[in-house]
């Protein structure tokens, strides 16, 4: 009877230290529940780091972005004229040239030769003609003495027009003969840059020949070709109806500025494949800055928007409800606004509602917050 008196008292104590156990755990608890606001935590322990953006209202540049190529605005493959051996080259490859410039020198002799029998054939008839005329007025007045027979003065007289149809057969053929002796110097047709020379002298060239004697480039200025959505047409076309249009060239990757230029063309269709829209600038080259097929970024100014309200395109948030940006207060407390976006360009939006200049957005950390949530600036990267 003692041994199960026992027993009862040892787990009577032991719920008991349980019991009291858990109240005091309950209680101490509900104490740090106390002390806690309710966001849970301190407010230094729980403000989220942030990155902030004034909004700006400013005169803004509206650019239109595209990629493309480096075009020559003329190329010319310089070819022989006339037949015969290469004598001379006289350029260097890679030669700054002006038109009429000559390059090479085909044997001219055999154009001389030509020229001298030309010349030679002229003569003869002139003085033939020379002999006709004067036997025709002879017999002139032979017939009016009635001494010869009309026709035989009729004879006379168109003996002395054939051999003035032989005179302008001759002048023609001394044209000829000089117009191949100067094709016989090769010339640059327009101005540019020699490229690789094609043939060498010693070689007979023939006008019949296709690959040429060398491909003479002009590239001051460039021709820049480069595409942009078919949707940006409107605004494009707006923008050349009122001038001129800027273009700024860049290196492939967009950093370096490489030239500047204006808007020559819009191509007359759309690329039904890609719908994109091609253009053409042309661009000073004076520098040598943009090559033939270079592939480079372009882009053209097609409006000012006068006193927009620009914050920077990361601020701007997409929720099912539509887009929004985090505000942050004086007292550093986020607030979600919603805004309506104009349009972007580049790392820019364009805002038509929603914010005033001035206020401070978040660029960075808005993942982290919710309305009321509290902020702290973090330090740049």
């Amino acid at each position: 009877m003692a041994t199960r008196t026992s027993k009862l008292l040892v787990r009577l104590g032991i719920a008991v230290a349980v019991i009291a156990g858990i109240g005091w755990w309950l209680h101490s608890r509900g104490q740090a529940a106390d002390r806690t606001p309710a966001g849970g935590g301190s407010a230094e322990q729980r403000a989220v780091p942030v990155q902030l953006a004034k909004v700006e209202q400013k005169d803004l540049p509206i650019w239109v972005e595209g990629l493309g190529t480096v075009a020559a605005v003329q190329q010319v493959t310089v070819r022989a004229q006339v037949d015969g051996r290469l004598d001379k080259v006289l350029f260097t490859e890679g030669q700054t040239v002006k038109a009429g410039d000559v390059l090479a020198q085909i044997d001219p002799r055999p154009y001389e030769v030509q020229l001298h029998q030309a010349e030679g054939a002229l003569a003869r008839d002139r003085a033939q003609l020379d002999a006709a005329q004067k036997n025709y007025q002879r017999y002139k007045g032979l017939q009016a003495q009635q001494l010869v027979a009309a026709q035989q003065v009729e004879t006379i007289g168109a003996q002395a027009g054939d051999y003035a149809g032989s005179i302008k057969i001759d002048e023609a053929a001394i044209e000829s003969a000089k117009l191949n002796l100067d094709y016989a110097r090769i010339k640059s047709p327009i101005d540019g840059i020699t490229g690789v020379r094609l043939v060498d002298a010693g070689n007979l060239v023939h006008a019949s020949d296709t690959t040429g004697i060398v491909v003479v480039t002009a590239i001051d200025p460039a021709a820049v070709f480069f595409t942009v959505p078919q949707d940006r047409l409107a605004k494009i076309a707006a923008a050349q109806q009122k001038g001129e249009v800027p273009v700024e060239i860049y290196n492939r990757d967009g950093a370096d500025l490489i030239a500047k230029g204006t808007l020559a063309v819009i191509d007359n269709q759309i690329n039904q494949t890609t719908s994109t829209l091609r253009l053409k600038a042309l661009v000073p080259n004076k520098q040598r800055a943009l090559w033939p097929n270079a592939f480079v970024k372009a882009r053209l100014l097609v409006e000012t928007r006068q006193g927009a309200l620009v914050v920077p395109a990361v601020a701007v948030q997409h929720g099912p409800s539509g887009d929004f940006v985090y505000t942050v207060s004086a007292d550093m407390t986020a607030q979600m606004k919603p805004v309506t976006v104009d349009m972007t360009t580049g790392d820019t939006a364009v805002l038509a509602k929603g914010v005033k200049a001035g206020e401070q957005v978040v660029t960075e950390g808005a993942n982290q917050l919710r309305p009321g949530a509290k902020v702290q600036t973090a330090p740049r990267k």
